[in-house]
């Protein structure tokens, strides 16, 4: 499928690296299907780009990257529209927010994108009761890249 984008032009998506959001990102419920773009220089991000919208894309990134403690815990009814049979293939995401000023760049951790890779279905969580925080300032994170640098494997690279 070509799919038109403000940020990176045309791009040619296979069928299967597009993401159903089973439960919209809050604030854009008319956006169903998205899918991630990879790009070299700007790794550890990656950006999650909407099909129905060419000007539409989040910075997204793992947040185990900069915070190797995070864990979510959720109720299987609150991801058993994903069809989740393995969690190995479960893949976690946060929307980071780029302000003006560089040193106060945070992630969503309140609020994670969970991606079933078997089937592409995904939805973005929302954590109550949660530590986490909807900004949660990057600079606050641990010291160092403990993540293994890994690919997703549901990715476009452009």
């Amino acid at each position: 499928m070509l799919v038109q984008t403000e940020r990176f032009g045309p791009i040619e998506v296979p069928e299967e690296k597009l993401l159903r959001m089973q439960k919209p990102i809050l604030g854009f419920e008319e956006i169903e299907t998205f899918f991630l773009v990879e790009q070299d220089e700007f790794h550890p991000f990656m950006w999650l780009q909407s099909v129905e919208r060419p000007d539409l894309a989040f910075i997204v990134v793992n947040p185990v990257t900069f915070f190797p403690d995070y864990r979510i815990e959720v109720h299987a009814k609150e991801v058993g529209d994903l069809c989740i049979t393995d969690v190995a293939g479960v893949e976690t995401y946060v929307i980071v927010t780029v302000p003006e000023n560089p040193r106060d760049i945070s992630v969503n951790l309140q609020g994670p994108i969970v991606i079933n890779t078997e089937n592409n279905n995904a939805k973005q969580l929302v954590l109550v009761n949660s530590e986490y925080q909807v900004n949660h300032r990057l600079m606050d994170a641990p010291v160092g890249d403990t993540a293994p640098r890994t690919r997703p494997r549901e990715t476009v690279g452009v």
